[in-house]
């Protein structure tokens, strides 16, 4: 099968790109190298996939690339993911996310793929909720322009669904972790915390560290994400463990895994447009996707812990 993958550079990006070469696919991999590093595909461009530097808000330059690639299933990873930068420059945001997924969008109907799978968001989309885990049907409440952003995507799904016939899907992927994942980036608590206590550093923890998310570990979610290029299932579907974890457990957790003289954590104010608490109901991805997570808290921190010796 011939996939692209944009933001295939990055940390999800780079891992579904092996894992789609691992099964035989002709991928082609597209990313504009602002967060994406090239040591991160390297096996992969080893293995035979194709790497295009290309920004996503570039409509005429993505349409060349797909004109060439001429994907069957398209896997649109590319975003801006930064809650405090969506709201410091929410236009920017909107560029990215809404504008770029258009230019996906556009590519991909006008060179004929037959899919393609769309990476959302599941807290940031919700926003402060009293019901955990979160179903599908909640209605969306975002409390930063990421989660507006990244809501209105969707929808530009579903109108090229109605208007095209385009086989689109959208997965609400909580909070994902694991190796590959920048520990000195503005989003990924896990991978910041991870470098903080490599480095003999103080992770820092703004709020009282009671605010709790869904971690999913990344090659959980890369599973997700292939059964989802490989259905015709549409809407959105969240991906997530059912489960919360405390950001003052995360340091524990890891402080066990770094052994004596682990750093104290330190506190910082609460951080606009940062919920309290987010769970994913994924009920959904049971029954439509066959899918469910596998790997524990406990030994996903185990791997992205190890991942940085």
């Amino acid at each position: 099968m011939r996939t692209l993958v944009t933001g295939g550079a990055g940390f999800i990006g780079s891992h579904l790109a092996d894992a789609l070469l691992g099964r035989g696919d002709d991928v082609t991999i597209v990313d504009d190298l602002s967060n994406g590093r090239e040591s991160n595909v390297a096996a992969a461009l080893a293995a035979g996939a194709t790497f295009e530097r290309t920004d996503i808000r570039d409509g005429a330059a993505l349409a060349e690339v797909f004109a060439s690639a001429q994907p069957e299933t398209v896997f649109h990873l590319a975003a801006q993911v930064d809650v405090r930068r969506s709201l410091e420059d929410p236009a920017f945001d909107a560029r990215t996310n809404v504008e770029g997924t258009i230019n996906v969008l556009e590519a991909a109907r006008r060179t004929g793929a037959d899919r393609v799978v769309f990476a959302s968001t599941g807290g940031a989309i919700y926003g402060e909720t009293d019901v955990l885990p979160t179903p599908e049907t909640l209605a969306t409440l975002p409390m930063a322009a990421y989660g507006q952003s990244k809501q209105c995507a969707e929808l530009y799904l579903a109108l090229y669904a109605r208007l095209y016939g385009l086989s689109t899907i959208a997965l609400r992927f909580g909070n994902v972790y694991g190796p590959r994942q920048d520990p000195h980036g503005e989003a990924g608590v896990i991978a910041i915390f991870c470098g903080k206590l490599r480095a003999g550093e103080r992770p820092r923890i703004y709020g009282d560290g009671t605010q709790t998310r869904d971690y999913v570990y990344v090659g959980d979610l890369v599973g997700a994400l292939m059964r989802a290029g490989d259905t015709r299932d549409a809407g959105v579907i969240n991906i997530g463990t059912e489960e919360e974890t405390s950001v003052l457990e995360l340091v524990r957790l890891l402080a066990a895994l770094h052994g004596p003289g682990a750093p104290e954590p330190e506190f910082a104010p609460s951080r606009l447009g940062e919920i309290d608490r987010s769970c994913l109901d994924a009920a959904r991805a049971r029954e439509l996707l066959g899918w469910r997570a596998g790997t524990s808290i406990g030994e996903g921190l185990r791997l992205t812990y190890a991942a940085l010796d």
